[in-house]
């Protein structure tokens, strides 16, 4: 069997999608990018059971997913998903004093997300059989 695209282009992959975080977030530089979509990731994660967290985490790309896992102490009960304004505070509590998300990281992360090389139509399958409030936190407004 040959190596999956996904992990043979994982690096190029990576880098067009946090180039494309990074200018999206309108931030100066790949490490504010890191950062940003590192917290996005990590406030979805903290509301999601484990088992749905991983079908979650296997849609993502290679390095996003690695993203995603990282320090990852799974909570057998999770909070459900707040509205919107408790979730963008969540976003910029991860690294307070160096944390440079925008008010919209959380669209402006999906709005990338979607745009890298994920299958789209996969990605919405998953959300739709995850808890209330997750297909909403990738949701982009037109």
């Amino acid at each position: 069997m040959p190596m999956p695209q996904t992990y043979f282009q994982a690096s190029r992959d990576f880098d067009a999608f946090i180039q494309d975080v990074r200018d999206t977030c309108m931030l100066q530089t790949h490490h504010q990018a890191y950062h940003t979509l590192r917290a996005v990731l990590h406030t979805f994660r903290a509301h999601l059971m484990t088992e749905d967290a991983l079908r979650f985490a296997n849609v993502l790309p290679a390095v996003t997913r690695a993203i995603f896992v990282e320090d990852w102490t799974p909570n057998e009960t999770p909070p459900p998903f707040p509205e919107r304004v408790a979730l963008i505070s969540e976003v910029k509590s991860v690294r307070r004093d160096h944390n440079l998300a925008p008010e919209s990281a959380i669209e402006d992360v999906a709005a990338a997300l979607r745009r890298s090389s994920l299958d789209e139509r996969e990605l919405d399958r998953v959300l739709a059989d995850l808890p209330e409030g997750a297909a909403e936190f990738w949701t982009i407004a037109q």
